[in-house]
């Protein structure tokens, strides 16, 4: 039996999500774009997702384009916001523990004479909103800023950061990458005074491949991909009808479930660390996340890369950290200040509406059997 415990990475296809993709490809088929009676079908289908999608989202139908993903979504915000207000300042406020899409973007303005500041969290990994808006100057032209890190699972200010931003620098323009943040915390872009908004489908139950972007009404960014002036000119390229048409069934599935799912997660929480406090004691907890679905902790002395093989022997699968590190050191634990033992120690466990406590107990027999194995006496 499989113990999937990471799906902070990604998720499993819901079977509502599947039939719907399935039903895309086989029967309607048609080119949203074309005239006749298979494309207009294809269109329907396509305006319907945008706007279950789009409620999901906390926007209207017409601000939400469709995207591969959470990473094509941050780079349309981070650099579509840098090329729009190029003219207004070159300064860009982000945080240290953002996800490697944001911070590589970054960085490349960076090269390019942009002028980016980075957040450091606290010990627990939380970012105080006074020190992004201490950093707010006359030259700001984007804050960008994950509603929830994906490691370990803290929920920063995004609230008092965009209220603040637009009474200091009202010519910035606020982007919220929600891609961990989908269906754990209500998305509300217009309270959170937000401009630009990315979320991922495969993090909630859809297939890889599709994202949505939501764009504020009253903002204009200029498209880098061109070609057949698709989503109203923004974002060329023939929609991907399968995956749309599935993330529209996972939001579904979310929404009618979220209280229960969300309850459901908070118990499974728990139940892991009333395991932990009885059999691994010794374990160390890295932050404080706001929500149950992502926890971190250390074992020192057993390398998160053997306990990651051991755990794998017994079908148990869980991650040192963001899948798109690829097994480099954690930069967010780093940030919190961890030592070179504790991150090398590491392990993230991420929950889904799905898993049940047999996971935790297979979880716990991995760790314990791998700890007697890997720690020194």
């Amino acid at each position: 039996m499989i113990h999937y415990l990471d799906n902070s990475a990604t998720t499993m296809v819901l079977p509502e999500a599947q039939e719907a993709a399935v039903c895309a490809m086989h029967e309607m088929f048609g080119n949203p774009s074309s005239l006749h009676r298979m494309g207009i079908d294809a269109a329907r289908c396509l305006k319907e997702s945008r706007e279950t999608i789009a409620q999901a989202m906390g926007c209207t139908a017409a601000e939400l384009y469709f995207v591969s993903g959470g990473t094509e979504g941050i780079n349309t915000a981070i650099f579509g916001a840098a090329r729009k207000n190029h003219h207004l300042g070159k300064h860009i406020i982000t945080t240290a523990i953002e996800h490697a899409a944001t911070l590589q973007a970054c960085h490349r303005l960076e090269s390019e004479g942009y002028a980016v500041t980075y957040i450091e969290p606290d010990a627990e990994g939380h970012i105080a909103p006074e020190d992004v808006i201490a950093a707010m100057r006359a030259d700001t032209i984007l804050v960008t800023l994950m509603l929830v890190n994906n490691e370990v699972g803290t929920v920063l200010p995004v609230a008092e950061v965009g209220k603040a931003l637009k009474q200091k620098c009202p010519q910035a323009l606020f982007h919220v990458d929600a891609v961990q943040g989908f269906f754990r915390v209500p998305l509300t872009p217009k309270k959170w005074n937000c401009d630009l908004m990315s979320v991922s489908g495969h993090k909630i139950g859809a297939p890889k491949g599709v994202g949505a972007f939501y764009l504020k009404r009253e903002v204009r960014l200029a498209p880098y991909i061109v070609g057949g002036g698709q989503e109203s000119g923004f974002r060329s390229g023939t929609e991907p009808m399968p995956q749309i048409a599935a993330l529209a069934a996972a939001c579904k599935v979310r929404a009618a479930q979220m209280e229960a799912d969300l309850a459901h997660v908070a118990s499974l929480k728990n139940y892991l660390t009333e395991q932990m406090k009885k059999r691994l004691p010794w374990a160390e907890w890295n932050g404080t996340p706001d929500i149950p679905h992502v926890t971190s902790f250390s074992l020192p002395g057993c390398k998160s890369e053997v306990m990651l093989r051991v755990l794998e022997s017994k079908d148990v699968f869980v991650s040192a950290g963001s899948a798109c590190s690829k097994g480099k050191e954690s930069h967010v634990l780093r940030a919190m200040g961890l030592d070179k033992i504790r991150i090398d120690s590491a392990l993230r466990v991420s929950f889904a509406p799905q898993n049940t406590c047999a996971d935790i107990d297979a979880l716990m027999d991995g760790l314990e059997a791998g700890a007697k194995m890997l720690k020194r006496k």
